[in-house]
């Protein structure tokens, strides 16, 4: 991988190796810029010749590759590895909250708000307060913390990449999905409008119908049927009807007294494509200047290229290059 370089007034210049970075920083003709990525800032003029430089972003829900290209030459490539842990950590301070508000504590902002008006009652012979209006205090385009962490370290890191490169003309691979479709085929038309309970009195009556009425412990029909969680709650579990599973009641107390051993397929869960769709938006908004493209067509690229799957070589078959001259074998993590 090359080492980025700037000059005096902290403009970026072309990439240098690694070699010629160590005898700079050894002379004191340069010093340490930032460590992530490796950047250093030069203490002398020097010429500012760039050559076309190219940035390929290959986007993930978990992993991001990134790549950058000149002509004929892989200057730098790397995969860089989202947080998942956004989550479990909002659950532990809800966790924590929760315990301190039967303390006596300061105070804290409701987490809703009304718009309140006063008017005179003449029955009751006095002014009364009345809510009008419901505020809620997400802004408008909110999204959950989890994703939104994941949108944001996103967005840090192609700025990032992009700040330390002249001129870069940049790449990125979105990705387009149809949920609906991927559940079940077939849909068409107004079956769009329609969820899996459509027809149902409620989830529950549509998971009994799905299961046959039988209880998927015992495999036997009759009896009182509740619906079990696949994935519990606490654990991250939705009431989906894909999270659902039909039990007797009997069974079902055995389950989770450790009377009965059971194993329940577990459901199909589509966060991926769902985060996918949102930060596809979300790109087209923020780098409208940027050259959009789709996974079908960084495949047929990559295999020309005689390259394996990875994120990073999507990435630099993203870029746009047509013939690889020079490929480090060091990869950015």
């Amino acid at each position: 991988m090359r080492v980025f370089v700037k000059n005096m007034r902290g403009e970026p210049l072309m990439p240098t190796t690694n070699r010629k970075a160590r005898i700079l920083l050894k002379e004191k003709k340069a010093t340490i810029y930032c460590y992530e990525p490796f950047t250093i800032q030069l203490k002398y003029a020097t010429g500012e010749a760039t050559q076309e430089v190219n940035l390929g972003i290959d986007l993930g829900s978990k992993n991001i590759g990134i790549a950058i290209t000149t002509e004929d030459t892989v200057l730098a490539k790397g995969e860089i590895e989202l947080r998942d842990d956004v989550s479990k950590l909002i659950k532990a301070r809800s966790i924590l909250r929760r315990s301190r508000r039967c303390r006596k504590t300061r105070y804290r902002r409701s987490k809703f708000k009304y718009n309140t008006k006063r008017y005179y009652n003449v029955k009751k012979g006095k002014w009364i307060k009345k809510k009008i209006v419901f505020e809620s205090p997400r802004p408008e385009g909110w999204l959950p913390p989890s994703i939104q962490s994941r949108i944001n370290n996103t967005f840090n890191w192609i700025d990032k990449f992009k700040n330390l490169l002249p001129n870069p003309k940049l790449s990125i691979e979105v990705g387009k999905f149809d949920v609906a479709k991927m559940i079940d085929p077939s849909i068409n038309g107004e079956d769009y409008q329609k969820g899996n309970a459509y027809g149902f009195y409620n989830t529950r009556y549509y998971v009994f119908a799905r299961d046959n009425y039988t209880c998927q412990i015992c495999k036997k029909k009759g009896g009182i049927l509740q619906t079990h969680h696949i994935i519990e709650r606490k654990n991250g579990g939705s009431d989906r009807a894909e999270n659902l599973a039909t039990v007797h009641k009997d069974c079902h107390e055995d389950f989770h007294q450790g009377k009965i051993k059971h194993k329940f397929t577990k459901p199909k869960l589509y966060k991926e494509p769902v985060f996918m769709n949102i930060i596809r938006l979300r790109i087209y908004k923020k780098y409208p200047y940027a050259n959009i493209t789709y996974g079908n067509i960084t495949t047929v690229d990559r295999k020309t290229l005689g390259l394996l799957k990875t994120h990073y070589n999507d990435a630099i078959a993203i870029t746009g290059i047509k013939n690889i001259k020079e490929n480090p074998d060091t990869v950015c993590q």
